[in-house]
Formats: C-alpha cells, sequence, structure tokens
C-alpha cells in the first residue's frame, strides 16, 4: 500500500533520559537523512537495516546543532509498520523533542494521526485487529495479571481462536451452499441433523468464550470497588492506607471529602478501581449534598462495596442509612478503628441484617487489611458473579474476551447461528440458512478485522495516543 511518511514523539512528553521522535513511511529514511550529521561521515540511507547510529539533528538552513541523537534505522518489511521506520533517539526534554519534530514535519513528513502507526500495522497485514487493540491494553494495563492478559492476546491467542470457529463455519456455509447448487440432491435426515449438531457445537463454544466477559472486563477496566460511609469514619484514611500513599486529605473536620477520588490497586493481580466518596449523610450545604449524590452514584455502579463504620462509636442513625443503601450490592463492611476500644459489644452479630461478610481493620495501622482485600477478591470470584475468576490466577482457563465491541460481535454470531439451526429443522429455503451463516462468518470477522469498516477503524485508533 501507499502512504505518505508519517511522524510523531513516541515519549511521554517531560523530562527523561531519552525521548523518541519516530517515522514511518517510503520516505523517512530520506527525511531524516536531510536533517542528521554523523561525525564520521556515515550516511543513514547507506547504513543496513536495524542499525543505530551516532550524530546530530541540525537546522538544515543554517547547520546549527538542535540536538545529539541516535538514530534507529529499520527498513521494511521486518518493522512495526511493515514500512520504513527511523526512530530518533533524542535527550528526553520538550524543548529538544518538539524542535526535531518540527524540523520532520518541515522536511516532508507529517504529524501522525492517533494510533496511525499501529493501523499501519494493522492495514499492511501485520497483525489483525483484535492485536491492534491489544496494544492499548498493554499500554493501560495496570497489574502484572492484566498485562498477561494482554499479551496473550496481542501474541494472537484469540485470532486463532475466532478464526477457528470462522473456519468451522465456512466449513458448514460450504456444505449448505454445495446443497443449493445442487438443488436435486435432497438432505438425507441424517445429514441434516449433523449440520445441525455442527452448528450448535460450534455456538456452544462461541458462548463459553462469551461468557469469559466478564472476567475479562475486570482485568481490562478494573473491578470497581466504592468505598462508602458516614463523614469521619476513616474512608480516606483506609484510601491511603491500601495506596500505601496520601492521596486523599484526612481532617477530623466532618465532610472534607466532597468528590468521588478514584485510584488503581492490585490484588492479587486483579486491577481494582478504588474510589473514595463523600460521606453520606442529611446536609443542606450545595458542595457536600451534590457530594453524597456522587457517592450514591458511585454505590449503584460499583461492583463491590466497603461499607466502612467506626468500631470505636455506637452505629448510629447515619451508619444504618448507609448499610442499608448496600443491602442489594455484593458488599464487605469494614469495622475500622480497632486499635480502639469497641464501642459496642456484639456489633459483628448485628451487622449481619446488613451483610455476610465483615472484617475488623485499623486504616491507622494497617491491621486487617490483608482480610479485607481477601474478602473484596472472594466477592468477585463467587459463582453469582458469573466469571471465572480463580486463585491463584495461572490457573486461568485459555483465552478470554476483554473487549465489549468483541463480546458484541460474538453475542450477534451466536444469535445468527441459533437462527440458522432453528431454520434448517423447520426445512426453511436453505438460501435462508445460507445468508444467516454468513452473518455469523461476517461477525467474527468483524473482531480480526477480515470484515470491518472505516467507522469501526475510526472507532479503535482513536482511543491510541499519538505516537503508537
Amino acid at each position: 500500500m501507499h502512504y505518505d511518511t508519517i511522524a510523531a514523539i513516541s515519549t511521554p512528553l517531560g523530562e527523561g533520559g531519552i525521548g523518541i521522535v519516530r517515522l514511518s513511511g517510503k520516505d523517512a529514511v530520506t527525511i531524516v537523512e536531510k536533517l542528521f550529521s554523523s561525525p564520521r561521515g556515515k550516511k543513514l540511507e547507506e547504513s543496513e537495516s536495524h542499525s543505530i547510529i551516532h550524530g546530530f539533528i541540525t537546522n538544515p538552513p543554517t547547520g546549527a546543532r538542535i540536538d545529539e541523537v541516535l538514530v534507529a534505522v529499520m527498513r521494511a518489511p521486518k518493522t512495526y509498520t511493515r514500512e520504513d521506520v527511523v526512530e530518533i533517539n533524542c535527550h528526553g526534554g520538550i524543548l529538544p523533542l518538539r524542535k526535531v519534530l518540527e524540523l520532520v514535519l518541515k522536511n516532508g513528513a507529517r504529524l501522525a494521526e492517533p494510533g496511525e502507526f499501529t493501523k499501519r500495522a494493522f492495514l499492511n497485514g501485520r497483525i489483525d485487529l483484535s492485536q491492534a487493540e491489544a496494544v492499548m491494553d498493554i499500554i493501560r494495563a495496570k497489574t502484572e495479571e492484566s498485562g498477561r492478559v494482554a499479551v496473550e492476546q496481542l501474541s494472537g491467542g484469540l485470532s486463532e481462536k475466532i478464526t477457528a470457529f470462522r473456519d468451522r463455519i465456512t466449513s458448514v456455509c460450504a456444505h449448505i451452499e454445495a446443497y443449493i447448487d445442487f438443488p436435486e440432491e435432497e438432505i438425507a435426515p441424517s445429514s441434516l441433523e449433523s449440520i445441525v449438531s455442527d452448528i450448535q457445537d460450534i455456538r456452544d463454544g462461541l458462548v463459553e468464550l462469551s461468557k469469559s466477559f466478564e472476567e475479562g472486563r475486570f482485568f481490562r477496566e478494573g473491578l470497581k470497588v466504592a468505598i462508602v460511609g458516614r463523614p469521619n469514619v476513616g474512608k480516606s484514611s483506609l484510601l491511603n492506607t491500601l495506596l500505601k500513599r496520601d492521596r486523599a486529605i484526612v481532617t477530623e473536620t466532618a465532610g472534607t471529602t466532597r468528590d468521588v477520588l478514584e485510584e488503581y490497586l492490585s490484588i492479587k493481580g486483579l486491577p481494582v478501581r478504588i474510589m473514595d466518596t463523600a460521606g453520606i449523610r442529611e446536609t443542606h450545604e450545595m458542595a457536600e449534598r451534590e457530594g453524597v449524590l456522587r457517592s450514591l452514584s458511585a454505590i449503584e455502579n460499583a461492583d463491590i462495596v466497603i461499607a466502612v463504620i467506626d468500631g470505636s462509636a455506637p452505629m448510629n442513625v447515619e451508619d444504618k442509612a448507609v448499610l442499608e443503601k448496600v443491602t442489594e450490592k455484593r458488599s464487605v463492611i469494614a469495622i475500622n478503628k480497632s486499635d480502639l476500644p469497641a464501642a459496642q459489644p456484639y456489633l459483628e452479630t448485628a451487622l449481619r441484617a446488613y451483610s455476610e461478610d465483615a472484617v475488623n481493620i485499623s486504616a491507622k495501622t494497617g491491621s486487617g487489611l490483608d482480610a479485607l482485600k481477601d474478602k473484596v477478591l472472594t466477592l468477585s470470584m463467587t459463582k453469582t458473579y458469573k466469571t471465572q475468576l480463580g486463585s491463584p490466577f495461572d490457573e486461568r482457563p485459555g483465552v478470554i474476551v476483554t473487549n465489549v465491541r468483541h463480546k458484541i460481535a460474538i453475542d450477534t454470531a451466536v444469535a445468527a447461528l441459533n437462527n440458522g439451526a432453528s431454520l434448517l429443522r423447520a426445512e426453511m429455503p436453505l438460501e435462508i440458512v445460507a445468508v444467516e451463516m454468513r452473518d455469523a462468518l461476517d461477525r467474527l470477522g468483524e473482531i480480526v478485522g477480515t470484515v470491518t469498516t472505516e467507522d469501526i477503524l475510526a472507532m479503535i485508533f482513536s482511543e491510541f495516543c499519538i505516537g503508537k
């Protein structure tokens, strides 16, 4: 395919040891050659592929040196994009990177769009669409396990599985269309049942793959856990202790937290999006009231709720109001301030009316936090939650679906297969059955990119950063 040459800064802006300006396209080497000078007189266009050359980036009109660099030259097709790729390794500061990028753009390159390097890798056939999406999952991975799941997808695990299903559907299509081409050959009852059985077997496999999405969603987006409670029970202190840093402001004044604070935490490899919320109580103060509304919304949207109460004070009306709001959620009650004398005997017994899970903790000393994490992990693995999460994670079965786009495509394919099997049993015209089979084939093709549209590509790659 013929493309123009694109360029972008591929490392985060800011101070660092190295910053990279990346180019991809047929003129990548030629453009950089105009700006590059080697103390030993080396030429980029004469260099071997996958070599690094030391030198300087200079401003052609003046000859002024912009930065001392290492230039990596990688020639097609053995590159990330399957085009010529040049990476200019500059000193990692905003000024040298921007100046080098400006010179590259002035000399024939254009600024890359978000995700355009990876998009070219897809369009040039180096990776399929699900692998391209896995690139962003790797970048966004919050834990070792979520990174492993993404790498598995990038390595082609999901692609291989989807391709195998598509091959089986293609085989069914071939049988059906053979009978369409030769209508004088009627389908014997045994052959009909064999085709229906094949369709149902493919459908069952896709249903199982679709079920893995709940687990995959957790690894991709993180398990949403909301910390709730009345004011001054230690919610922000608990967040800080879990994160092992001061993320939330903690004071003795009730109502300090006015908004939902969100951070990521790893619990045995599971990424957790933990949210500290405003204290829930009746209030007429406008800002605090808005915070309470956001807390209630966080409860509604959370996968699991940690309801915090103060074990050093008697449970009051506000505590009970909070606990009643979480009774329909998967929740664990954290009885905080266990480092202080308990104010209410048999408290854990009284709390069973609201949740079967309660644990004594101290946000101040860290006591009980491991038990709290175990409770959260256990709740995420309950059968009613319909996930395949297990412990340890390395015993988790095979490929999982992490992307909602993939799940929708799989579920649509399942519906088409169900329709096809029903039409066959009802002895409807085979042409209609073939339409359903081809629809299932196309829906799975959308996952790996054999069937796609510009709208789908634009949606996927718009989520990427510029330079990847």
